[in-house]
């Protein structure tokens, strides 16, 4: 016999278990830019960060990978040269030129540019897929991208209009777009293998890249750092990193995709409270306009539209 339906009260148990699941993930991940600037204090570079941050968490990649088993089909060589290729764009590209970033911007901005990665899904899927630009897409598109703007001009207010402010935030937007490719492309293999298994095989090709690149470039002995580099590191890792990863598969399971986007959105403003009261970044009211603007632009493209509903 199969498994008996879940009860009314059982569903609503389960919506709010997702729902906390999101928001702790949303806040595990909008910590990862405090934690990154902290790190830079002690002078290590972006690729230290990187490397140990990676290294911290591959023994809780190699168990996720344990945990999922199997894949459901067998894997060709081509899928394999897919999962090291996406492993290599998403979670090494898109890290270091997101971490590289954060040496140049506020983690505020960096987080608001970061966030535009669905508006990027949305216009690559036109642009490779063929896919429809609705009104509605261009509404979120003209908010998201106006409320970057003046989070820029807030940021020139402080920091003043450097070549550095718009370096940092070309790297950012890098990643992004890293991101948006990583997450077009993967979904194939996404559905073929399962995201905890596929998440689990691309940060492990991730990892070999990372620490490939940093033994060539710098040597094993470039890992003595200052004791505090590990423990944000292992923070990075744990905090930041798996756990976060684990959060969001689970509200994703439990509340859906459309869901999760939503909850999610607290991300940013979590990365904005953050940075005033760990890095003294000042909080202004142009920075939350902009910072509003952007979220409301996610939102509008999170939303299915009411015929898709129905």
């Amino acid at each position: 016999m199969g498994a008996s339906p879940a009860t009314p009260d059982e569903h609503r148990r389960s919506t709010y278990i997702g729902i906390a699941a999101t928001i702790v993930g949303s806040i595990g991940f909008s910590g990862k830019p405090i934690v990154i600037k902290l790190a830079y204090v002690h002078g290590v570079d972006v690729m230290t960060v990187l490397a140990l941050r990676m290294l911290f968490a591959l023994p809780f990649f190699l168990a996720m990978a344990l945990l999922a088993g199997r894949a459901p089909v067998a894997l060709t060589r081509r899928d394999w040269l897919n999962v090291l290729g996406l492993g290599f764009i998403g979670y090494y590209v898109g890290s270091y030129l997101d971490l590289a970033g954060l040496q140049y911007i506020s983690a505020s901005l960096g987080r608001l540019i970061l966030y535009l990665y669905p508006t990027l899904v949305l216009l690559l899927g036109a642009v490779w897929l063929k896919q429809r630009v609705t009104r509605r897409h261009l509404v979120s598109l003209a908010l998201s991208y106006g409320g970057i703007v003046l989070v820029f001009r807030s940021e020139f207010a402080v920091t003043g209009p450097t070549h550095e402010t718009l370096i940092g935030a070309a790297l950012v937007f890098g990643s992004a777009v890293t991101y948006a490719v990583y997450l077009i492309a993967g979904t194939r293999m996404i559905h073929k293998v399962g995201s905890m298994r596929f998440t689990a095989y691309a940060s492990i090709a991730a990892t070999v890249f990372v620490l490939a690149t940093f033994l060539g470039t710098h040597g094993a002995s470039q890992l003595v750092v200052p004791a505090p580099v590990y423990g944000l590191t292992l923070v990075l890792a744990i905090f930041s990193t798996v756990l976060p990863l684990w959060l969001m598969a689970e509200g994703l399971k439990r509340i859906g995709a459309n869901q999760v986007s939503l909850v999610a959105c607290i991300g940013p403003v979590a990365t904005i409270g953050l940075a005033h009261v760990f890095l003294g970044e000042p909080v202004t009211a142009v920075q939350l306009g902009g910072a509003g603007l952007v979220l409301c632009g996610i939102v509008i493209i999170s939303l299915k539209p009411r015929a898709a509903r129905a």
